[in-house]
C-alpha cells in the first residue's frame, strides 16, 4: 500500500515524495479515505503514529479546489510547539499548491499574525487563547470554516482549555467537517466528542500504549544521586539525540545548565522561555546543534524529531498517559529507541501502573562501577508483584482496638 491509492493532486504527490513518505502509517491508511469522503472522524492514536499527515493531506487536497484567501480550515492545538509543528508540515506538504497557512498562539506579538491573516490564508493553526483573542478583536473571520480539527484533545482537557473550546465551537459554522484526535478518551473528552461529531467514523490504531519499537529500562536511584547517575549512564551508553523529561521548569533549566558545564551540547525547553527561545531550542535539537534537550511535559508537546534515540525520565511522570506521550518521542519512523526511567521508592505505584500498561515487568538495571553510596538498587522494587498477604481476623481486631483509643492517640485506624 502506498500514497498513490489516495489520488492526491499531483502537486501534493510531489511533496509527499520530497518528504520521503513511502508507506502510509496505519492511522493514515484508515483516516485519509474517511476524511477525503467528508466524514467526521474520531482518531484515537498515541503520539508518533503519523496523525498530523493523516488530516493535513486530505485538507490540502480539499483546499486545492474552491475559493482562496479566506479561512476554510481551522486546526486547534494545545501548545505553541505543536501548532508550529503542524504549520511546518502544512508548509512542506502544501508547497506549490497555492494554499496558505498561518500559526497563531500567545507569547509573541500578534501584529505579524494579524498581518498574515489580513493578507489571506486558507488554513489557521491556533492555540485556543490567542484564537479567542483574535476573534474578540475582530481580526479573524471564521464564518467560512469548512473543516475543524481538534488535535490532542485530551491534552487540551489536561491544560484547562475545554471552556475555551466550547466558546469557540459556538462561533463556527454548524455545517462543517470535524476531525477529533486524541491519545486517550477520558469522560470529559468523550462528552465533548459526542456533542460535536456527527455520525463519526472511529479510527483507532492499537491501544494507547508506547510503540513496540521502544525498549524500557528502570534505574532505581535515590533523588540525591539522580544527576550523578544520569551523567554516568550517558557516559556508558551510545546515544544519538537524547530527550530528558523533568517534572518542573526549574529543574529542566538547572539540569540543562549542569550538563552544559559537563561538556554536553544541551538546551532546556520549558514554559518560562520566550517563544523565540523555545523555537531556537527545538530547531537546535532538530538540526543537531544540541545533542540533549531537557524538557517539561507541556513544553515538549509538538517536538517532532525522528532521530531521538533515547528518552530519559529524570522524574517519573504523574500519569501513565504522560509516560506514553513521553516515550512516543523515540522509536519513530520505524527506528528503534530506548526509554530509561530514574525512579525512587515513592514511584513504586506508578511503575506498577506503567508495567500494567506494557503488559510486562520493566527490566531493572544498575550502572556498572557507579558509587551508589551504600544504596542497593536491587532492593528498591520487587520484580514480581505478588498479591498482598491476606489480613487475618486478629489483624483486623488489632486495628479495631487501636481505633477505639480515639483520634488523639498516636496512631489512628478505622475499623474494617
Amino acid at each position: 500500500m502506498n500514497f498513490e491509492q489516495f489520488s492526491f493532486d499531483q502537486r501534493i504527490v510531489a511533496r509527499i515524495k520530497a518528504a520521503s513518505y513511502d508507506t502510509p502509517t496505519p492511522i493514515q491508511q484508515q483516516a485519509i479515505p474517511m476524511v477525503l469522503e467528508g466524514h467526521d472522524v474520531m482518531g484515537l492514536a498515541h503520539t508518533g503514529t503519523g496523525k498530523t499527515a493523516a488530516f493535513m493531506l486530505p485538507i490540502l487536497q480539499r483546499l486545492t479546489k474552491g475559493p482562496l484567501r479566506r479561512v476554510r480550515a481551522l486546526i486547534v492545538a494545545p501548545t505553541r510547539e505543536l501548532a508550529e509543528q503542524i504549520y511546518q508540515m502544512g508548509l512542506d506538504l502544501g508547497k506549490n499548491t497555492g494554499v496558505n497557512s498561518v500559526s497563531v498562539y500567545g507569547g509573541v506579538s500578534k501584529v505579524s499574525q494579524v498581518s498574515r491573516l489580513r493578507s489571506g490564508v486558507e488554513i489557521v493553526i491556533a492555540c485556543p487563547g490567542r484564537l479567542l483573542d483574535l476573534i474578540y478583536g475582530g481580526d479573524i473571520d471564521l464564518s467560512h470554516v469548512e473543516v475543524l480539527v481538534l488535535d490532542e484533545a485530551d491534552r487540551m482537557c489536561d491544560m484547562g482549555f475545554l471552556p475555551d473550546i466550547r466558546r469557540l465551537l459556538k462561533m463556527l459554522p454548524t455545517e462543517r467537517q470535524t476531525l477529533f484526535f486524541s491519545a486517550t478518551m477520558p469522560k470529559e473528552i468523550r462528552k465533548l466528542a459526542d456533542s460535536i461529531l456527527k455520525d463519526p467514523v472511529t479510527v483507532q490504531v492499537g491501544k494507547t500504549a508506547p510503540v513496540k519499537t521502544v525498549s524500557h529500562a528502570l534505574y532505581p536511584v535515590p533523588n540525591s544521586l539522580k544527576e550523578d547517575l544520569l551523567l554516568a549512564m550517558l557516559q556508558q551508553t551510545p546515544t544519538g539525540r537524547v530527550l530528558i523529561f523533568t517534572r518542573t521548569k526549574f529543574r529542566a533549566r538547572n539540569l540543562a545548565r549542569k550538563m552544559e558545564k559537563r561538556g554536553y551540547h544541551a538546551a532546556a525547553l520549558q514554559g518560562n522561555m520566550s517563544q523565540n527561545q523555545r523555537q531556537q531550542a527545538i530547531n537546535g535539537f532538530r538540526d543537531g546543534r544540541y545533542d540533549v534537550l531537557v524538557a517539561t511535559d507541556v513544553a515538549a508537546r509538538g517536538i517532532d524529531v525522528s532521530e531521538i534515540s533515547h528518552v530519559i525520565n529524570f522524574d517519573i511522570p504523574d500519569t501513565v498517559d504522560a509516560y506514553t506521550h513521553r516515550i512516543g518521542r523515540t522509536g519513530r519512523a520505524h527506528r528503534s529507541g530506548e526509554a530509561f526511567t530514574l525512579a525512587g521508592k515513592a514511584d513504586e505505584q506508578m511503575i506498577r501502573d506503567i508495567e500494567k500498561l506494557l503488559g510486562t515487568p520493566i527490566e531493572r538495571r544498575r550502572v556498572p562501577d557507579f558509587d551508589y553510596g551504600g544504596f542497593v538498587p536491587e532492593s528498591q522494587f520487587q520484580k514480581n508483584h505478588s498479591k498482598p498477604r491476606q489480613k487475618t481476623r486478629s489483624h483486623h481486631k488489632r486495628n479495631y482496638v487501636r481505633a477505639s483509643r480515639g483520634r488523639n492517640s498516636p496512631r489512628h485506624y478505622s475499623p474494617r
